[in-house]
Formats: structure tokens, C-alpha cells, sequence
């Protein structure tokens, strides 16, 4: 895409208005929209906002910071309105003196990408699988606590209510340009999973973001209200976001190794050893909500234990079995409330720490974790992954690993940001404590 072929598609396609967007420090979506006449300001990289409004960006003292669009990232969205359609251009963030902004969690992935490029690597690859779950809206719009079906794992209508719905965001996604490899209802009553085309992984983490507008404004026009909160009802399966990673070298494969043992590379050993010696303090970032560790729970298929498999998937680590240039780790405990710019720095992060010190992989395990006893788990070697918000953020602050993937800045805020989170979550006094205590006592 280049800056002629934006303004030609502008023209012809009818477009009044662009949005100009970025992920802040926390993982939700801004923007400013510009008429389309100041479109030629925009991919100028002149287009100026106010830092200082924007969560964990900048204090009130530096607050001027530029939009610098990313032109291969301009989309048509097709369900605006006939009488003039919206564009978008992701953007990256940066200084007055057009140095790149370090609390942006776009440019941030760059830098890890630059260390990956440094040791060799060309392209660092991600296949995301995000669910979510549809809850009905009431006469005023807002999202009541009914799903909007009974369904199961891959149940079809009438079951699942909700496939008129996904058919509708495939069909979306489709026309921006997504490849679409599955949609499917989930485990849970009203939960649902569309797959995509792995990407490079700035490509990748633009398409998440995407993808989470895409499901929400097309689910609003069925009635319902699309929700990627890890853990929305007690007693059912959360929503997770699968990540499938990869590493590349000049067009090939590296973790693929056809003479390894499980055809697994050295450095693919590695990368996952890596992953596992750092689990516990990216947890933070992969599942960064209070509510995320409802969901990293024993009993309901979400990994809460620091191992790797290539046969069950009660591990935090699975390999999938595809080989050649499929060849993949799969993280499984990263949920889609995670940043995803944030979630695949500190993966990438850990992943070539382990390449860098050569960290041989531990033996995998085979057999259900969630049956084995505390003292086999210990005998095996096989951790927990933090079990609170408060636990990850400790956990995070002492690994310097994964504190050099945010950066001082990111790193600060996000604490920050975290810790204040937390503190709420403890001082309130929540339902189950009136219904436990109140008679009791």
C-alpha cells in the first residue's frame, strides 16, 4: 500500500472520514478521526494528539505527541454507512523530535524485533485463536448476563444461536482482508473461537486488535454484546487466545528439524524453555486483569501449570502436530484481555533468552497434569503459573528478562496501572462474601 494507491481507494470508494488508530498501555483501542480532507496532514506524520489523556502515556508537561500512520494498514470498513464510508490507518507513536515514543506498545514490539533480527531471525510468526463469549442486550442496549445460547464444543444451529453472528464477522473479516482457517462455538454455553491466518507478529497483534472491534460492532447489530473478558460466569470454561508462535530465518522454519527428536529443532527446544523459565513473570502481561485468574483455574482446560507437551493439553506449552513450515509453539495460557503488542514482546523476550543461553528443553509431560498430586507435580519439576493479579506483578518486577521486553516506561505504567487495579479489587467487599458471611456471623 502506498500513499497514492490510499488516496485513489479514498476517492473511489466514497471515504469521509479516516481513523487514525492506536492500542494504549492497557490494550484498548483509540483514535482520531479526521475528515478526509486532512488525510494529506495524516500521512504527512503530522497529525498531532494530546499524550497526556491517553492511559500510562505521558504527564501534562510533554504532552504533544504525532501519529505516524502505518500505510500498509489502511482498511475500508465495510459496514459503515452508504453516504460516506470509514477508514482506518494504525499508527505508531512518536516524540515532537520524531524519535519513536517508548511507552507506545506498538514501537515497543519493534525493538524485541530488532534484538530477534539481531540474532538472525527475519520473521518471528503468530497464529492467535481468541474466543469470546455473546450475552444478550436488553431493550436499552445494555449487555444483560444471558447468553445467547446453550451450545457446545463445534454444536451447529439451532443450538448455536450465535452462527448466524459469526457467519456475519467472518464474512467482515473476510472483506478487510483476513484468511479465515475456523469458526467454531466453543466449550461454553454462548462461547465462540474464529481462527485467522498466522502473520508476522506486528501484522498478527493489528489484526487482534481488529478483530476485537470487527466481533463487537457486528455482534451489537444481532442484539448481543461480544465480551472477551477471560472469565465472565462461574463454573464454565473462560476464554483464552491460543498463541501459535513461530521463528523464521530467510523463508525457512527454524524450529523444524527434521532429525530431531520429535522433529523439533535446538532452537526450538530452546525458544520453549525459554517461555517456561519466564512463565511465571509474563503472566502479568499475557493475563492482566483481576479477573484473568478466575479463568487460570484447574478443572476447566485453562493451563495453570509450567510445563510442555506434545501429546495433552493440560501443559502451558503444546506442540501441535504439523510439521515442516508449520512447525509452532503454542502458549496456552494467554488470554485476550492481554495487550497484544505487550503479550508477544515479552514471549518473543523470553523465547530468545532461552536461544541466547543455549536453556535445554525439560523432559515434556504426557500424562493429565490436573490428575497428578502436588508432591508428583513437584517431583516432575512442573510450577504454577501465579495465582493472583498481585502474585504476577511481583513476579514480573523481579525478572529482568521480561522487565527489559516493556522497557522503563511501559514497565512503570503498566505496575502502576496493575497495582492500582488490585487495591480495588481487594477493599471491595464482593457478593460471595455477604452470601458467606453475612448470617454466619
Amino acid at each position: 500500500m502506498n500513499r497514492e494507491t490510499i488516496m485513489t481507494m479514498v476517492e473511489e470508494q466514497n471515504v469521509k472520514f479516516i481513523r487514525l488508530q492506536f492500542t494504549d498501555i492497557l490494550g484498548t483501542v483509540k483514535n482520531v478521526e479526521i475528515p478526509v480532507d486532512q488525510l494529506t496532514k495524516a500521512l504527512d506524520n503530522k497529525m498531532m494528539f494530546d499524550g497526556s489523556s491517553i492511559e500510562g502515556f505521558v504527564r501534562i508537561e510533554e504532552s504533544d505527541m504525532y501519529l505516524y500512520p502505518d500505510l500498509d494498514t489502511f482498511v475500508i470498513f465495510p459496514w459503515t454507512a452508504e453516504k460516506g464510508k470509514v477508514a482506518r490507518l494504525i499508527c505508531d507513536i512518536y516524540h515532537p523530535d520524531g524519535t519513536p515514543f517508548e511507552g507506545d506498545p506498538r514501537n515497543n514490539l519493534k525493538r524485541i524485533l530488532g534484538e530477534m533480527e539481531e540474532l538472525g531471525f527475519t520473521d518471528f510468526n503468530l497464529g492467535p485463536e481468541p474466543e469470546f463469549f455473546l450475552f444478550k442486550l436488553d431493550e436499552h442496549g445494555q449487555p444483560t448476563m444471558n447468553l445467547n445460547d446453550q451450545g457446545g464444543y463445534f454444536d451447529l444451529a439451532p443450538t448455536d444461536l450465535g452462527e448466524n453472528c459469526r457467519r456475519d464477522i467472518v464474512l467482515e473479516l473476510e472483506e478487510m482482508g483476513f484468511e479465515i482457517e475456523a469458526s467454531h462455538h466453543e466449550v461454553a454455553p454462548g462461547q465462540h473461537e474464529i481462527d485467522f491466518k498466522y502473520q508476522n507478529a506486528i501484522r498478527a497483534c493489528d489484526d487482534i486488535q481488529t478483530f476485537k472491534l470487527v466481533v463487537k460492532t457486528i455482534a451489537r447489530k444481532h442484539g448481543l454484546h461480544a465480551t472477551f473478558m477471560p472469565k465472565p460466569l462461574f463454573g464454565i470454561n473462560g476464554s483464552g487466545m491460543h498463541c501459535n508462535l513461530s521463528l523464521f530465518r530467510n523463508g525457512e522454519n527454524v524450529f523444524y528439524d527434521p532429525d530431531g527428536s520429535l522433529q523439533l529443532s535446538d532452537t526450538a527446544r530452546s525458544f520453549l524453555a525459554g517461555i517456561l523459565k519466564h512463565a511465571a513473570a509474563f503472566t502479568a502481561i499475557t493475563n492482566p486483569t483481576v479477573n484473568s485468574y478466575k479463568r487460570l483455574v484447574p478443572g476447566y482446560e485453562a493451563p495453570c501449570y509450567v510445563a510442555w507437551s506434545a501429546k495433552n493439553r493440560s501443559p502451558l506449552i503444546r506442540i501441535p502436530a504439523s510439521r515442516g513450515m508449520s512447525t509452532r509453539v503454542e502458549v496456552r495460557s494467554v488470554d485476550p484481555s492481554a495487550n497484544p503488542y505487550l503479550a508477544m514482546a515479552v514471549l518473543l523476550a523470553a523465547g530468545l533468552d532461552g536461544i541466547r543461553s543455549q536453556l535445554p528443553a525439560p523432559q515434556p509431560i504426557n500424562q493429565n497434569i490436573y490428575a497428578m498430586s502436588k508432591e508428583e507435580r513437584e517431583a516432575n519439576g512442573i510450577s504454577d503459573l501465579p495465582a493472583t493479579l498481585a502474585q504476577a506483578i511481583v513476579e514480573l518486577q523481579a525478572d529482568d528478562a521480561i522487565t527489559h521486553a516493556l522497557g522503563d516506561h511501559l514497565l512503570e505504567n503498566f505496575v502502576e496501572s496493575k497495582q492500582i487495579e488490585w487495591d480495588m479489587f481487594r477493599t471491595q467487599v464482593h457478593p460471595w462474601e455477604r452470601e458467606q458471611y453475612m448470617t454466619q456471623y
